[in-house]
């Protein structure tokens, strides 16, 4: 198609939405509200369209260029905003989380503010790679392209200590195990450097010491971890010096993961002496503080190594292992309530105990604003949203991490 659009917003996906001539929205990515572009390989279906820029014709205002040349070179899909200025990104995060929270959850409300990451690039402290070819090429899957794999050279938004173990570990990909498909570079909250190696199959990596020592000799010190697909991971070099194991999710950036925790709690309310549930609980670190300040916190996560770290590391809690939609109805009644589900929200179950429970107040922290909207609409009329901010979890990206809080009406 050659006839130009004009880019009008970005939708939740972090796609530019225009206008086709027939009346229909067309979503094409990598645009910026105001650009003029023309069109390829458009996908039609009744109501929408899909397509790819062919060329930007005019500029938007807030179109840069993209500092990783993965970005464009080779089409990499782990980010989607990286042709947008830093204050047009902040702009679209809020209005993603408004626009869920007024289409989805029927709320008059404005874009909720955003708290700004400190940093736009160097940031992320987990890293996962795909490996084709049984290593020969390791890297990052293009746009629309799961099945491909482009050789990565530096990814920008990861934190520089990682990256020099990937410096280090390319020209070493020989040691690495047979039946490679993920190479995961982790850093733990102590600095210390962690490569997962999942693998099909089960056989082990002998030569895991071969390149611990190899990477020493360049001066990088990283734990290697094994782990067959649908296995148990575990240290097959280094030491794990009291890290969360490597297979636990961890928050891939920890400093506004704690500015998140921080803003939840403290708008939850003074914790001491009340009964709280910390629901989708990680390795703890809410748990904790909130134990800390003098609560009975009962906790749930579904992960029990996560929960294995949390008692080793924590103050004294009630922590249970588990599904949340399992085992809430068998929680002591709260009077405050932390959950920070995965994607996918809240399951329904968990909803309807809350509003059969009703907690004085709920913090919600979601990192999907659509979910975060339908439980929000689960969770009324028994309660009302009294605080929301948006936080830039994931600069570059069209993610964005929220709390919500809601008070029993």
């Amino acid at each position: 198609m050659t006839e130009p659009v004009r880019i009008l917003r970005l939708a939740a996906g972090g796609d530019g939405v225009g206008k086709l001539p027939d009346g229909r929205a067309v979503f094409v990515a990598r645009t910026a509200p105001g650009d003029l572009v023309t069109l390829r390989g458009l996908r039609s279906a009744q109501r929408f369209a899909r397509a790819r820029i062919a060329q930007v014709l005019e500029p938007g205002p807030d179109r840069v260029e993209p500092r990783c040349p993965h970005y464009t070179a080779d089409d990499c899909g782990g980010c989607q905003l990286q042709h947008l200025s830093e204050p047009a990104q902040l702009t679209s995060r809020r209005a993603i989380v408004g626009d869920a929270l007024r289409r989805l959850g029927h709320l008059d409300l404005p874009d909720p503010e955003i708290e700004p990451a400190h940093t736009a690039f160097a940031y992320r402290t987990k890293l996962t790679l795909a490996a084709a070819g049984g290593g020969r090429t390791i890297g990052l899957h293009p746009v629309d392209r799961p099945a491909a794999v482009f050789e990565l050279e530096r990814c920008h938004i990861t934190a520089d200590s990682l990256m020099e173990v990937w410096a280090a570990l390319r020209p070493l990909r020989g040691l690495l195990p047979i039946g490679l498909e993920q190479v995961v570079l982790r850093l733990d909250r102590a600095g210390g450097r962690h490569l997962l190696a999942r693998v099909r199959g089960s056989r082990v990596w002998t030569r895991a010491p071969e390149l611990a020592g190899a990477l020493a000799r360049k001066g990088v010190s990283v734990v290697l971890w094994w782990q067959p697909v649908g296995g148990v991971a575990r240290v097959v070099a280094g030491r794990e010096a009291g890290a969360p194991h490597a297979s636990v999710f961890e928050q891939v950036h920890p400093a506004m993961g704690d500015r998140v925790r921080t803003y939840a709690l403290e708008r939850l309310g003074p914790p001491a002496g009340r009964r709280v549930w910390d629901l989708y609980a990680g390795i703890g670190e809410t748990t904790a503080a909130l134990a800390r300040s003098g609560a009975e916190v009962e906790s749930v996560e579904r992960d029990a190594r996560a929960v294995a770290h949390a008692e080793a590391t924590g103050p004294a809690a009630v922590r249970h292992t588990g599904d949340a939609e399992a085992l809430v109805g068998r929680l002591g009644p709260p009077d405050l309530v932390v959950t920070n589900p995965p994607r996918v929200g809240m399951d329904s179950a968990v909803t309807e105990a809350l509003v059969s429970r009703r907690p004085e107040r709920i913090a919600y922290v979601s990192c999907d604003p659509a979910t975060l909207a339908r439980d929000v609409v689960r969770l009324g009329p028994a309660f009302r949203l009294a605080h929301l901010r948006a936080f830039d979890m994931f600069p570059q990206t069209a993610h964005v991490e929220t709390v919500a809080v809601l008070e029993r009406t």
